[in-house]
């Protein structure tokens, strides 16, 4: 579609939203003294009041040490009323903004003598868009048309966010994102990467958070920014839970059917998701249980391919992929207040992850009249994940000064079993594989805050090791295509120290934050000597990581904020692995252990007004990436296999307008449209790719302007019943070395509170219309390679949850 029909859709469908964003509650906390002597001044009356009418809000005394904190106050324009016997009062104006949750006034002086009023200001403008300044919230409750999926079904429908053809989320048209859970990288969602969000549940979760300008305090790769999952965690006093159940059904019909004499492409296939939620609290004891399994059968691919070669060469195949999973997750742990300032957490985390695959990849000639060869394929994967965590918080006098130490070690095997039915017209060969990877994975970290009168500063100090010993054996059959002297041993081996410092201001009119991260990395990766093309090899660098964001308050509707930072992405280990991988027999993927870290910097320019029921935002941003890491796709002829390697390809960019208008029309109807608008752009670049043997592939200057539509709608019925409705539209854009079509899709979904609200009962579905396929073109030295694929998108869910 053109950009005149995006238009055309964003204004068109301006219904919806996805949830709403969080409000924010601020802790204001001083000390009140006598002026003559210094000394505290306890049990004096701190009465909050709105400024526009003098009415009551909350109120407070300070404590023996002159001590007090007003929790939970929302934006707005207050005064504080401060009374004692015998001195005179003060009436301190305020002005609560969002940059900070803990707000430190200072000293609060009472004097006997008359004086002058001194006017203290404290600025925290809530940005439903973006709570603290670089944050968006969400609650996964709320997003009723992927209620019982996976995490990456609950993202896909949320503002900014799209999915990959490779089944990755992107921020603003890159896959470079961070995913992190309760703040933390763990194995379950990748260090630096994402990995595993089709199967996490999104019944565990909590919110979800989408950051596009991170702060100094978080690590420094993913430069798209990062997503932070919030799994479940109540504090109710007492004992107190949710039981959850879902199950549903996809696949109902088939959108394309198999190529001639091979096995049935899934249909029908179920979804189970039972989940359960525990929290007992008593005293200075909080435990907290989460529990989930998630089985699904799904047509995890079902990709139609035609490659066509200079030669005249033209090959049609199919890579049909029927998927079972099961995983299992569950999270416990204890919050221990030692003391009113000090307090212990100790958690883990436990997940397996089982998954099956059963695929076929029939090749014919060009007419479809021959067909080649057959490979058949059974994939037997199991993902164990373990995760350990201790924190120790250290609560100051002050409200909102604190000290968080943590340790958090991951540990996750990948086990891998490929065997592999190889059929052509003279013989039927048997080949298999097996890949055995451990990583150990521990993070130390410090951070400290301390509020200010006028915003707050933050320090820290970061330490990582991370090991990860692989190994592959191959077993070739007869005539096995298998690269046996591609296998053996490899460890990747990362050492990443890191130090941080913030500092947040606020006032009347600004609102600013200024940080720098600096990160030290030492990677190696050795490599078996006997490996027939790489060696070993690995990089360091020393490097800073600026943020500055800065933003300008015209009125209390308006406001325009400007956002820098720097960030990396560093190559993950899959990146570099040095093993072929054959989950398609003929394009075959391989890493890079050579790979290099890519650079950006990002600009953002963003204005939000504020309405009478909503807001409207739009950011203009610009993004520019050195040493970008992609996929390069080549061929050697005579052999039409094709290889694609990791390789840094030059620089790029992305360029983009984004707009998110949210309005709730009525109690009963709240809508909201989030457009983007941008240019990708790869500059040329010629890379050497080694594996198998060396080739060179040169690739001119690529540019194209595309975006996507995402609309929602909410309706808020009679009798504690929703109703949403969600769609997306992505237009066409382009990927390395090709080009991917549009994409379209609906979902819809219903809750309804049932037993006092208690219970929830709920039915949705995603893609109803069945209209979301994948179409590709890639180009490469001698080749073209067009496909569609027709994977499993339309699901059915009905579920029930029950609070106790």
């Amino acid at each position: 579609m053109s950009f005149k029909i995006l238009l055309s859709l964003s204004i068109a469908f301006i219904l919806s939203t996805v949830t709403h964003a969080q409000t924010a509650t601020v802790t204001i906390s001083g000390v009140t003294k006598n002026k003559s002597d210094k000394t505290a001044l306890p049990f004096v009356n701190i009465i909050l009041k709105k400024e526009k009418d003098s009415a009551f809000v909350t109120g407070t005394v300070s404590n023996e040490e002159g001590r007090f904190n007003i929790p939970n106050i929302k934006t707005g324009n207050y005064f504080l009323q401060v009374s004692y016997i015998g001195f005179t009062s003060k009436n301190i104006p305020l002005v609560v903004g969002a940059l900070s949750s803990f707000l430190n006034i200072g000293v609060i002086e009472l004097v006997q003598d008359a004086k002058q009023l001194q006017e203290i200001t404290i600025s925290t403008k809530q940005d439903d868009v973006s709570n603290k300044m670089d944050k968006k919230a969400y609650a996964v409750a709320n997003n009723i048309t992927q209620t019982g999926g996976s995490v990456l079904q609950a993202l896909k429908n949320l503002p900014g966010i799209t999915t990959s053809q490779d089944g990755k989320v992107e921020l603003r048209g890159s896959d470079k994102v961070a995913i992190l859970i309760d703040g933390k990288q763990t194995a379950l969602t990748g260090f630096g990467s994402q990995t595993g969000l089709d199967n996490l549940p999104a019944s565990a979760i909590e919110k979800i958070e989408i950051i596009n300008n991170p702060s100094a305090k978080y690590d420094a790769n993913g430069n798209a920014g990062i997503i932070n999952i919030i799994y479940k965690k109540n504090k109710q006093q007492g004992f107190n839970g949710k039981l959850g159940f879902t199950t549903g059904v996809g696949a109902l019909w088939q959108k394309k059917d198999n190529l001639p004499s091979i096995r049935a492409q899934y249909q029908t296939t179920p979804k189970i998701n039972p989940s359960i939620s525990l929290n007992y609290r008593k005293n200075k004891i909080n435990s907290f249980l989460q529990a989930d399994w998630l089985y699904t059968e799904t047509l995890n691919k079902n990709e139609f391919v035609t490659r066509s070669f200079d030669d005249g060469t033209i090959l049609n195949q199919q890579t049909k992929r029927n998927r079972n999973t099961h995983f299992v997750t569950s999270k416990a742990g204890i919050d221990w207040s030692m003391t009113s300032q000090d307090m212990l957490t100790l958690s883990g985390l436990f997940g397996i992850e089982k998954i099956i695959d059963r695929g076929d990849q029939p090749f014919f000639n060009k007419d479809f009249t021959n067909r080649l060869r057959l490979w058949q394929f059974v994939e037997d994967e199991l993902k164990t994940t373990a995760v350990a965590s201790a924190t120790y918080q250290h609560k100051f006098k002050q409200a909102g000064h604190v000290l968080n130490i943590g340790f958090n070690y991951t540990f996750h095997r990948e086990d891998e079993k490929y065997n592999f039915v190889n059929i052509l017209p003279t013989f039927i060969g048997l080949d298999s594989f097996k890949l055995l990877s451990d990583e150990h994975v521990a993070d130390v970290n410090v951070d400290y805050i301390k509020p200010l009168k006028h915003g707050r500063i933050e320090g820290g100090i970061k330490f990582r090791y991370r090991d990860i010993p692989t190994n592959m054996q191959f077993k070739p059959g007869i005539n096995s295509p298998l690269d046996v002297n591609a296998g053996g041993a490899a460890t990747y081996t990362e050492i990443i120290p890191a130090i941080y410092s913030n500092y947040v201001f606020e006032s009347k009119k600004i609102e600013a934050e200024i940080g720098v991260r600096v990160e030290y990395v030492d990677l190696k990766y050795k490599v078996n000597p006997s490996h027939n093309t790489y060696k070993s090899d690995g990089y360091q660098y020393s490097q800073p990581f600026p943020n500055v964001r800065v933003a300008y308050k015209i009125n209390d509707q308006n406001k325009i904020s400007l956002f820098y930072n720097r960030r990396v992405d560093r190559p993950n280990e899959v990146d570099i692995r040095i093993f072929p991988k054959y989950d398609d027999a003929e394009i075959i993927k391989v890493g890079n252990p050579a790979l290099q870290p890519q650079f950006t910097n990002t600009v953002e320019l963003g204005y939000k007004t504020n309405l009478n029921k909503g807001y409207c935002y739009a950011a203009l941003y610009h993004r520019i990436t050195k040493g970008t890491i992609t996929r390069i796709a080549t061929q050697v002829p005579p052999s039409t296999l094709i290889y694609t390697v990791f390789q840094n390809a030059g620089n790029s960019s992305n360029t983009g307008v984004e707009a998110v208008f949210q309005y709730d029309f009525s109690k009963v109807v709240s809508m909201n449209t989030n457009v983007n608008i941008y240019q990708n752009s790869i500059d040329a670049f010629t890379i050497l790719n080694k594996y198998p043997v060396p080739s060179i592939y040169t690739a001119n200057n690529e540019k194209v302007t595309s975006g996507n539509v995402k609309l929602n709608a909410i309706f808020h019925l009679r009798k504690q019943t929703e109703v949403q409705i969600s769609s997306i539209y992505l237009a066409p854009d382009i990927i390395p070395q090709g080009k991917i079509g549009t994409r379209f899709s609906v979902d819809m979904g219903l809750k309804k509170q049932v037993q006092k609200s208690k219970g929830e009962l709920f039915f949705n579905a995603s893609d109803v219309f069945n209209t979301l396929t994948i179409k590709k073109t890639l180009n490469g030295n001698g080749f073209k390679i067009t496909s569609t694929d027709f994977y499993e998108t339309q699901v059915f869910r009905l579920g029930y949850s029950y609070k106790f």
